[in-house]
């Protein structure tokens, strides 16, 4: 994407993931949600990125944050697992505003679920649905292709996969048109990346259940742009065997990255990993953290 721009600045603020610092007034949740403000030519566009799964905590957070869900322009969904979408129609009418884009891909509303311990969809709840979405005020930008939310500021579309190691992290299944059961490869898991003046891309993640490290090659291919200034989100390692964390970082060490900040369902010992290979560069995500680019 050669024409792609630049942003002046982006502040991303956690306002909602799994977990809290001590004696912090923050609510944690399983789930994560994004605030962007994205500054380009004295133009500012608030987007959220995802809505973790809790909105009584995610708007007791924004509350805190002074943060008014009036603000918000946009909301992306990453993909399409409940502790990213659920809530979605509370938030909707919190913001309160008529056609608010909502973007996510066109099979985000597919029966999506797991079959071990036992028969539960994670996917987007009922109460979520297509039509209560548009209900609610939210129009809808479905689409597999990357698209620009503002100059700068793009999700990535369906992310290519490229390397052998990496895979969707859980046994899921979904249900085709003509009532087949097949394995879900979650095509729909997307990221967004700003592209900043002078200092390279930030890619944010929900879950990378794409893979993290096709995702950061996809996204250099994407804009151009080799230099990372961070990756934050969930890196879905939570449950990866050992080798595959290890492949993981090896290969993530390889780019030119200045920050990892990874949190939600990347897991402790991909954490305890990333600090080993990145030191200082790598930070716990936590609920309440504040990013300026």
């Amino acid at each position: 994407m050669n024409t792609l721009k630049y942003l002046d600045k982006i502040i991303i603020t956690v306002v909602a993931e799994d977990s809290v610092l001590y004696e912090s007034p923050y609510w944690g949740q399983h789930g994560v949600s994004f605030l962007l403000e994205a500054y380009r030519n004295n133009i500012k566009r608030n987007i959220l990125v995802d809505v973790a799964q809790n909105p009584e905590a995610l708007l007791h957070n924004m509350n805190l944050l002074g943060i008014n869900p009036s603000i918000i322009d946009a909301i992306i969904l990453t993909h399409c697992h409940y502790d990213h979408t659920q809530g979605l129609v509370e938030i909707l009418k919190a913001i309160g505003k008529k056609d608010l884009p909502v973007i996510a891909h066109p099979e985000i509303f597919r029966l999506n679920f797991i079959v071990e311990p036992y028969l539960r969809h994670v996917g987007v709840m009922n109460s979520d649905s297509k039509e209560k979405v548009e209900e609610s005020g939210g129009t809808l930008y479905l689409t597999s292709d990357p698209l620009q939310i503002m100059p700068g500021l793009i999700t990535t579309g369906e992310v290519k996969r490229q390397t052998d190691f990496e895979e969707v992290g859980i046994p899921l299944r979904t249900i085709t048109c003509d009532s087949k059961v097949l394995e879900d490869k979650m095509k729909d898991d997307t990221s967004v990346i700003a592209n900043l003046k002078t200092e390279g891309i930030v890619i944010i993640t929900g879950c990378s259940h794409a893979g993290i490290v096709n995702i950061t090659k996809h996204s250099v291919e994407l804009t151009g742009v080799n230099k990372i200034r961070a990756i934050i989100g969930g890196l879905h390692l939570v449950e990866a065997p050992t080798e595959r964390i290890k492949k993981t970082v090896e290969a993530l060490s390889k780019f030119d990255i200045d920050l990892i900040s990874a949190g939600h369902c990347t897991g402790f010992e991909a954490q305890v990993e990333l600090y080993n290979i990145f030191g200082q560069k790598f930070l716990p995500l936590h609920t309440g953290m504040k990013f300026e680019f």
